[in-house]
């Protein structure tokens, strides 16, 4: 990946994608931010922040916060703003458009880095984590969050259902990416040339006892996420139309009344070296 390319992204730009972005953040809120804490005053930098989802709640986790949220996509950072400035118009929020290999601060200017869902779709995620160590002083954090759809598991099983899930791995491996990169951010991060490297998984389970989460996670966020490559999957080939339908109708029966849903996102802390 050169400094000048824009990241792949797979699952595209449209409004149907900022909604599912917004469901998969409220839905998580809890889950992946409850310990993201920054002290009054410190800087913060939100690498890749998109259409704003997570950073919503990180503002409201920190109203005394200085953030700063960059990302390459003018368009996304536009929605992020409105977003913000509407769910949390007392905010303190610099946004800037920037590709990540050339972000236009100072060294050591920010105390912390926040970066979410942002690695899967890169092709050199541990050059990029190198490439942030520049702006973050020493000392300072970097907290890291991705998914990983091998931790993908249900009942009632389906080879159709996983056929299709494997349809939107090979997918962003073809753009790229790696959807499956949560297993890996020990060794990526600590490769970059961070200390203290602590992972721990945060995992998404939904069964009809938590309507919510089968609603926001099951239906609106993965399952949403999967059908929204269907005409890539088969302009490649990947898959038949009726094996794909199949597939689609088998993640959705996991939202049914008997139905079960499991996930496992990942979240990396890290520290940059003094």
């Amino acid at each position: 990946m050169t400094t000048t390319t824009p990241i792949d992204y797979v699952h595209g730009y449209s409004a149907h994608e900022s909604r599912r972005l917004g469901d998969q953040a409220d839905t998580l809120a809890q889950l992946l931010h409850a310990d993201t804490a920054y002290p009054a005053g410190s800087k913060v930098l939100e690498v890749g922040c998109g259409v704003g989802a997570q950073t919503v709640h990180l503002v409201e986790a920190g109203p005394k916060t200085h953030f700063t949220a960059v990302d390459i996509s003018a368009a996304s950072l536009a929605q992020a703003r409105a977003r913000v400035t509407a769910q949390v118009p007392e905010a303190r929020v610099t946004w800037h458009q920037a590709n990540l290999f050339e972000l236009p601060f100072a060294d050591t200017e920010f105390d912390h880095l926040f970066v979410c869902f942002v690695l899967e779709h890169l092709a050199a995620p541990r050059q990029a984590l190198a490439a942030l160590r520049r702006v973050l002083r020493p000392g300072g954090t970097l907290t890291v969050i991705e998914g990983d759809h091998g931790s993908a598991f249900f009942h009632p099983d389906s080879p159709y259902a996983h056929a299709v899930i494997d349809c939107q791995v090979q997918l962003q491996a073809a753009s790229g990416g790696n959807a499956l990169i949560g297993r890996e951010l020990h060794p990526l991060i600590t490769g970059a040339g961070y200390d203290d490297v602590t992972v721990r998984p945060r995992t998404v389970y939904a069964d009809r006892s938590r309507p919510a989460l089968v609603n926001g996670f099951t239906r609106n966020t993965f399952t949403a996420m999967i059908e929204s490559v269907r005409e890539e999957a088969l302009a490649a080939d990947l898959i038949t139309p009726t094996d794909w339908d199949r597939g689609i109708a088998d993640l959705h029966r996991t939202a049914s009344e008997d139905g079960t849903f499991h996930y496992t996102f990942f979240k990396a802390v890290a520290v940059n070296p003094v």
